[in-house]
């Protein structure tokens, strides 16, 4: 079973004055979208290298995608294995 698809993913970056970088992550899949987020603080003792907010901040915003995404292929092999079995979902 061959099969080929793109999914579109759109990152986007904020910093406020405090140093803390948000980022906001969705990726579109074309029937669904899922949005990821994270958050980096700069500690005040710390030099602000606005570089290093963004890095955490957009890992940590994967990696809630990726739970995301591991939890939702989860429950569609469960639900396939149900209706597989004559169950209902």
């Amino acid at each position: 079973m061959s099969h080929t698809g793109q999914w579109k993913v759109r990152l986007d970056l904020f910093e406020d004055d405090d140093g803390t970088t948000k980022a906001h992550l969705v990726l579109d899949t074309g029937t669904t979208a899922l949005t990821g987020h994270g958050i980096a603080h700069c500690h005040p003792a710390d030099t602000n290298v606005p570089e290093i907010g963004d890095e955490l901040a957009a890992g940590r915003a994967l990696v809630d995608l990726a739970h995301q995404l591991l939890e939702t292929a989860e429950r569609d092999v469960q639900a396939n294995a149900r209706q597989t079995a004559g169950q209902p979902s």
